[in-house]
């Protein structure tokens, strides 16, 4: 086949390009410009968008004996991702621009002009597992849970995933770097990125300010509807958040308080206590199924809210577009704008049923 090789700069994508090499196929190394102003260098672990990661993927390239290009996706990539995540923020929601990007951008943009190139499929150093039964995707977790990336994948469609190739699903982070240095990719002790790749420097709160500007309003406790501070704006929040809230410490009642509402239309920031944060009901929207078969009927499964978060059992149900899952145990600091990924209830559990957005939950 075939093989265009997604190659951030990192020891994951540069292995995950020299495991395709291996299996026989053509592969060309491609790297994605995301950033219109790139960093020349990295700071640390974080961001992955730098002058520094191009010249790292480059070099990988060399080494493995492939071509290697890099393709202009700033435009894309500020539309669907960096604007969604602004937006969404700015609308009292939680995204995750992990997935959004894989969604959006390496198999959607970054897919398609690979397909009119004529290659057969995009390979990535995402940790997941494909398989496929009775000619349909299956899309599954890491054999390294810890580095698990299938959450970020499930939203992915089955005609997506016919065309992608996941290489280091089966193997663990440890042994990826030490076959890195095997080979001699310098990238093998490269820090992990983490973070989000946009905000290099790691404040959100900063990077959202800029971008939207400063909308005040209250947090109110939401038992007794005391003010018990001011904000400059609900995007600097998130449900589940208790540090940073800047409320007056006279008007606590010596509990904990936690962000678990926002009204982004009177721009009140509602806390409560860790008891408020949980919920055991969740209403999803827009789902998707990577295999192309949605859930039938009331369904036992697992599912999980946040990238390498806990992961419950549950009834979940289709009714109309909507998800409606009921929780067996009660999650805390669900919020909108995430996604419910949701796994087969199995011995394994490893196996993505569906994923969709969460829109509200309940208890």
């Amino acid at each position: 086949m075939r093989v265009l090789a997604a190659m951030s700069g990192g020891v994951d994508s540069a292995v995950a390009a020299a495991r395709a090499v291996d299996a026989g196929h053509e592969v060309v190394g491609v790297h994605l410009a995301l950033s219109a102003k790139p960093g020349t260098l990295r700071t640390g672990s974080r961001g992955c968008c730098t002058l520094e990661d191009s010249r790292d993927a480059r070099r990988a390239a060399d080494v493995l004996g492939i071509p290697f290009y890099v393709w202009d996706f700033a435009e894309q990539f500020k539309a669907a991702v960096v604007d969604n995540f602004v937006e969404e923020y700015a609308a009292g929601r939680t995204p995750n621009p992990c997935l959004r990007c894989n969604e959006e951008i390496k198999f959607a943009a970054l897919l398609d002009k690979a397909l009119g190139l004529g290659f057969d499929a995009v390979a990535t150093g995402h940790y997941a597992r494909l398989s496929t039964v009775d000619g349909r995707p299956e899309l599954r977790r890491s054999a390294d849970e810890d580095k698990d990336q299938s959450y970020v994948l499930a939203s992915l469609r089955p005609d997506q995933l016919a065309h992608a190739i996941f290489p280091l699903g089966d193997t663990v982070k440890d042994r990826v770097r030490l076959e890195a240095a095997d080979r001699g990719l310098q990238v093998a002790e490269k820090p992990d990125s983490h973070d989000i790749c946009f905000i290099p420097d790691g404040n959100t709160q900063a990077f959202l300010g800029a971008k939207i500007g400063v909308r005040p309003g209250a947090l109110v406790n939401d038992e007794t509807g005391e003010v018990l501070g001011e904000h400059r704006g609900v995007h600097e929040f998130t449900v589940g958040q208790r540090k940073g809230l800047g409320i007056d410490r006279s008007l606590l009642d010596g509990t904990p308080k936690y962000v678990i509402g926002l009204e982004p239309a009177t721009g009140t920031v509602r806390v409560g206590s860790a008891r408020d944060l949980q919920v055991t009901a969740i209403t999803a929207t827009d789902p998707v199924w990577p295999s192309g078969v949605p859930i039938d009927g009331p369904t036992e499964c697992h599912v999980q809210v946040r990238a390498h978060g806990s992961v419950v059992p549950c009834v979940a149900e289709l009714v109309g577009d909507s998800l409606e899952i009921s929780l067996r145990e009660p999650l805390s600091g669900v919020a909108p704008g995430q996604a419910a990924v949701l796994y087969r209830a199995d011995a394994a559990g490893d196996i993505v049923l569906g994923s969709a957005t969460i829109a509200a939950t309940g208890s």
